[in-house]
């Protein structure tokens, strides 16, 4: 097990992984579709020697236990409350990457901000699927999501070819070694294929745009952003959540790539929230 591994129960038969380690100041990490506590690493590292950080393998991801229920955001989001309430958290730092946020966001709309002493959203709409593709901050035109989830959520192979050309082509902007890509292939592929299709649907199909704007409101929010779409997503920000920071970087596992940069912005953030107290 990893350093500071252990298991929280949500409800009977369902126990969520978290590496929990260092001291100080909370943060907690929620990684995104279909991927676990390990993407982090260099956070947990970082982080830990400053901090008191906490990372989640979500239900069915992971280490978790896979569950045939509960595969979708507003679950998650509970899930995400009672871990906090378990490990006696205050004040903390909720970080999510990617459909993480929509952890973060259903954990807004379900209890408010109440324990949290800021967000930080790694990269992802609080609507990751309209109509207007064009001019709002999505994950793609609706036929290319549409398609993808017909396809590539069928069996492993097919959820092993999506990893593979996302990671690729979106994730990272340099080329990956081959143990690399294993590695982040392997991450996604412990969540089934019957259970990533129901998270896939629940978290396109989610609007959190009142939550973003609560969220940015009530405490210090910060967002970074891939490259690749940094204009739009500053854009559709600036009109949902204008009260949140805005920082690009890199592609969209910045954090991975790019950690020490990443590092370096979490930590600025984090110091100013704490200076304005």
């Amino acid at each position: 097990m990893l350093q500071g591994g252990k298991y929280v129960k949500v409800e009977p038969g369902v126990e969520i992984f978290v590496q929990d380690v260092g001291q100080g100041d909370p943060i907690v990490l929620i990684p995104g579709w279909t991927f676990t506590t390990e993407v982090f690493h260099k956070q947990i590292e970082h982080f830990q020697k400053t901090n008191r950080v906490i990372a989640i393998d979500p239900r069915s991801h992971g280490r978790s236990s896979v569950t045939m229920h509960g595969n979708d955001y507003a679950t998650h989001g509970t899930d995400l409350a009672k871990v906090i309430e378990a490990l006696g958290l205050v004040d903390v730092t909720l970080v999510g990457w990617s459909f993480g946020c929509l952890t973060m966001w259903e954990y807004v709309r379900q209890h408010g901000t109440r324990n949290v002493k800021s967000f930080v959203f790694v990269d992802l709409s609080p609507k990751p699927l309209s109509t207007n593709h064009e001019q709002d901050w999505v994950e793609g035109p609706l036929d290319e999501i549409a398609a993808a989830y017909n396809y590539y959520t069928r069996d492993a192979e097919k959820q092993r070819e999506f990893i593979s050309g996302y990671a690729t082509g979106v994730m990272v902007q340099r080329e990956l070694a081959e143990n690399e890509l294993s590695w982040i292939i392997e991450q996604s592929l412990k969540t089934p294929p019957y259970i990533a299709a129901n998270l896939f649907a629940s978290g396109m199909f989610s609007d959190y745009r009142v939550e973003a704007k609560v969220a940015s409101e009530s405490v210090p929010t910060l967002t970074i952003v891939a490259e690749h779409w940094a204009e739009t997503a500053k854009r559709f920000m600036e009109k949902h959540a204008p009260e949140s920071a805005v920082e690009v970087l890199g592609g969209h596992m910045m954090f991975w790539e790019h950690a020490e940069r990443f590092n370096e912005l979490l930590t600025q953030f984090l110091h100013a929230e704490k200076t304005a107290r």
